[in-house]
């Protein structure tokens, strides 16, 4: 008998997670039951602040790698844990080449390649780092998506160290799908995958993305009206900037041509087409091009 897709929300709860990590974590790993008590987290930050991994270390008795690439942070975060011989801090950047993958950093420390769980987070690059990893298969992988962007789009960032982008939830579930997970539960930013072994001892009734991810606060709409005007739906903001986003800043066309084009004067029918041939230069020289063309042909006769 299956249950309702977004059964593992009611146990959100949150120790030193944000929006509930800590409570979903901590029931996949008991449904899941295969513990081997390992996890690795990056970018762990401190190693207390907004941590997926804490909860499990302190309570739980948990040994982890926890990997921060930030120099500051790496000292904040060795200075927490350094009573604890269970914890092993790295300050390294992780990548996606065969020098800085995750697959490199964890070679040289003595978890297992089947660990329980691994937590994703350096805003931009994650989807990439995931990618890369290839030799370790943790149970549970703990990754953040972009919030801002709708859950039906597909959209990964470049694979760039100096780009901050991110990736949406539908590329990762297409990627965990290509590396063998399945989509348990998604929070406002976090989407929660177990290897597919285990799927089914969640008896999910379906783990769609449409329907896990219950949050969308975070979208902003962009929609367009039969006369031209642009309009702007939902959040509008740029949520890590603090700025809002205004429809007035996004218009295309001027107020003068915002109106259902078969109902323009003649006036507004040839502002409209310097209009268009001022956004678009390119589009003159084609057809200009495409004039001389049909000149030279007719020449040729």
């Amino acid at each position: 008998m299956s249950r309702a897709s977004t059964w593992l929300l009611e146990y959100k709860r949150d120790v030193y997670s944000q929006t509930g990590e800590d409570g979903i974590i901590e029931k996949i790993l008991e449904t899941i039951g295969d513990n081997n008590k390992w996890c690795v987290e990056f970018g762990a930050w401190d190693g207390m602040y907004l941590t997926n991994t804490r909860y499990l270390i302190e309570s739980k008795g948990y040994s982890a790698v926890l990997i921060e690439a930030d120099p500051s942070k790496f000292i904040e975060l060795e200075r927490n844990y350094s009573r604890l011989d269970n914890v092993i801090p790295i300050n390294e950047f992780v990548g996606f080449d065969d020098k800085d993958s995750l697959d490199h950093i964890l070679s040289r420390t003595p978890v297992p390649h089947d660990f329980d769980l691994l937590s994703i987070d350096i805003d931009g690059n994650d989807y990439h780092a995931w990618k890369a990893m290839l030799k370790y298969r943790p149970k549970v992988i703990v990754v953040e998506f972009n919030p801002t962007i709708p859950t039906s789009i597909e959209f990964v960032q470049p694979a760039d160290p100096s780009l901050n982008q991110g990736t949406s939830l539908s590329s990762f579930v297409a990627l965990g799908k290509e590396k063998g997970y399945e989509l348990v539960s998604s929070l406002p930013w976090n989407a929660f995958f177990v290897r597919k072994e285990y799927y089914p001892l969640f008896e999910i009734e379906s783990n769609s993305p449409e329907i896990l991810r219950t949050n969308l606060d975070y979208l902003s709409y962009i929609f367009v009206g039969f006369d031209g005007q642009v309009f702007l739906r939902g959040r509008c903001t740029l949520p890590w900037h603090g700025m809002s986003l205004k429809e007035s800043q996004v218009q295309h066309l001027p107020k003068f041509l915002r109106k259902f084009k078969s109902n323009y004067s003649p006036l507004q029918r040839m502002v409209f087409r310097l209009f268009r041939i001022a956004k678009n230069p390119q589009r003159l020289l084609q057809s200009i091009r495409k004039q001389r063309s049909k000149v030279t042909d007719c020449a040729d006769l």
